[in-house]
């Protein structure tokens, strides 16, 4: 086999192979590339000995770390993976504009926290009718359990999860069940322990700092070979595992001051791949700073990204679910209402307005004529919006069956690309706490101390706040796989997979027009509804009934969380508290 690393600070390189050492050369036509050719087979054992250093390192692009992120690179043969399983299954071509997406967490999912735990629950996904499974993070980082952010390996895959041949397994039994797999990577940073890239070259760079501490090297001397490294690990997990779409972790925290941003770059090679490979392949940003260039096509002068989780929508929402006013949602808590009809209408609450949080305005407007609503993702809750709250509750943890029902109407049959998160959609009564496994005593305690006092200053107690490093605090964020059965989540199961069969069978309510988005809303009397083409929804997030009257009739009721009448000769609909209602022609 051929082996290669890019090492351009060191004097010599060696390879550990099994338990033979072999000399790399220094590749005459790629400076700071070394190779060598040594027979090796699936499974093989290396790593490389950088000038003295006594202890091999695993290597950057290695793909299976069978010992974790300290421990030796694995050969993993890719071709014979494919052949192991069962004859390919072709992936579903379904648009973004059509999807249906659900955020999961493999080590959550289920109790044994593995790919193939996680495959045998399918079925639950596809009764549901979602159509793309968007996993949380699964390259390597140290310990067992984390929510994968730390990761250290950007082209391995997390050992205890089920490896390489696991996750091959898993995207080929989704594909089986007619179901996409979008996959979340982190460019903006590395984990803080097992972390063997800076010994290699100048992976990160002092030039920009971040909350992570050096930034990952995009703009610095030797980023050219960095970005190579993030765009040929983005198109391994595209190519190698058959993976629909990526999602990109926090991306407005990627410094880059070049002219060719590095996101322009990797979404010009996934649409490179996409044309090569007749798979319609996305890329799906994170990205606090509203800016609509983050989705405009790179011909228009934008990043070229296809779509961006769209936080305004869901903290608007939020406050109006919750009343909460406290941090980010301030803005939105003064009149939530109209802050939500402004982003089902215009995608961004701040679109260039005062951000009371930041002390500054912040964003710009969207121009709906052009921008299409499938540009951005929906959501009434997430890993980080439940996660990053203290102690990790869930809306069902505080909201009525009835307010559940209001949110999951809004979100299912509002302009967005709609997206779940795992167990929202029974009410699952089960946290979703944050929660690691340093091996490093340090670490552990550090993380411990930071959290508490991350929320000390909020007024909660050391003693309130679940203990990361307590594998009770994993455990307790696990799915409660009995629940669905249950009469109350039982319900509240069937209003979701209701409206995503309303959704996926009515055009209007897929339709990309933005500007033709029509809302009404009374603050006072807390009621919101709005049109997409012949399609109304009413949300009374009241616990007193209104009357609304929505301004003509023809339209019978589609779907109600309650029980009710349809519109009378007037256009008035009497809707109860706490209730929502679809109507169609």
């Amino acid at each position: 086999m051929h082996f290669e690393v890019w090492a351009p600070l060191t004097g010599h390189v060696a390879m550990r192979l099994d338990e033979a050492t072999y000399a790399m050369e220094r590749d005459p036509e790629r400076s700071g590339w070394w190779t060598v050719q040594a027979p090796a087979d699936e499974g093989s054992r290396y790593g490389f000995l950088l000038d003295d250093d006594p202890v091999p390192r695993p290597d950057p692009r290695g793909r299976r770390l069978p010992d974790g992120p300290d421990g030796l690179s694995a050969v993993v043969d890719f071709e014979a993976l494919a052949r192991a399983g069962d004859p390919p299954v072709p992936p579903p071509h379904t648009r973004l504009q059509d999807a249906v997406l659900y955020e999961l967490h493999i080590g959550t999912f289920t109790p044994e926290g593995t790919f193939d735990a996680a495959a045998a629950r399918l079925g639950h996904l596809t009764a549901l009718g979602v159509t793309h499974v968007e996993l949380m993070p699964v390259c390597p980082f140290p310990g067992r359990h984390g929510w994968g952010y730390d990761g250290v390996a950007p082209w391995a895959v997390h050992e205890p999860y089920g490896g390489p041949a696991g996750l091959t397994r898993f995207v080929a039994a989704a594909h089986a069940a007619g179901l996409g797999v979008v996959l979340d990577v982190v460019h903006n940073h590395l984990g803080p322990s097992g972390n063997h890239l800076p010994a290699f070259g100048p992976y990160f760079t002092d030039t920009h700092h971040t909350p992570w501490g050096a930034a990952v090297n995009l703009d610095a001397p030797g980023s050219d070979e960095v970005r190579a490294y993030l765009v040929g690990s983005a198109l391994a997990w595209l190519r190698d595992y058959g993976i629909d779409g990526l999602r990109l972790d926090a991306v407005h925290a990627l410094a880059d001051g070049r002219a060719l941003t590095f996101l322009e770059e990797l979404s010009a090679a996934v649409d490179g791949l996409a044309a090569e490979t007749g798979r319609p392949l996305f890329l799906i940003a994170e990205s606090d700073q509203c800016d609509p260039r983050t989705t405009t096509p790179r011909t228009a002068g934008g990043l070229g990204l296809h779509a961006q989780w769209n936080d305004d929508f869901h903290h608007a929402l939020h406050c109006a679910l919750t009343g909460e006013s406290h941090a980010y949602y301030g803005d939105f808590a003064e009149a939530p209402l109209a802050a939500l009809a402004k982003t089902l209408t215009r995608a961004f609450f701040h679109d260039g307005t005062w951000s009371s949080f930041r002390g500054r305005t912040h964003g710009r407007p969207v121009d709906r004529r052009r921008t299409p609503a499938h540009r951005f993702l929906g959501y009434t809750q997430t890993h980080d919006q439940i996660g990053n709250r203290a102690l990790g509750d869930r809306l069902s943890a505080s909201l009525s069956p009835g307010l559940l029902a209001c949110a999951a109407a809004v979100a299912l049959t509002g302009p967005f690309v709609p997206m779940l998160f795992m167990g929202e959609e029974w009410g699952a009564r089960t946290p979703w706490q944050y929660f690691t496994d340093h091996p490093d005593p340090e670490l552990a305690e550090a993380v411990r101390t930071g959290r508490r006092r991350e929320f000390a200053a909020h007024g909660w107690k050391a003693t309130e706040i679940p203990d990361p490093q307590d594998p009770a605090t994993r455990d307790r964020s696990c799915l409660d796989w009995s629940e669905p059965e249950q009469a109350v989540h039982a319900r509240l199961l069937e209003w979701y997979r209701t409206l995503v069969a309303l959704r996926r069978g009515h055009p209007d309510l897929r339709d990309p027009d933005l500007a033709a988005v029509r809302v009404a809303h009374d603050e006072e009397r807390r009621w919101l509804t709005f049109r997409r083409g012949d399609v109304r929804v009413a949300v009374n997030l009241s616990p007193e009934p209104v009357t609304i009257a929505l301004g003509r009739n023809g339209v019978r009721v589609l779907a109600a969380w309650e029980p009710l009448e349809h519109p009378g000769p007037d256009g008035r609909i009497h809707v109860p508290g706490e209730s929502a209602v679809v109507l169609g022609p």
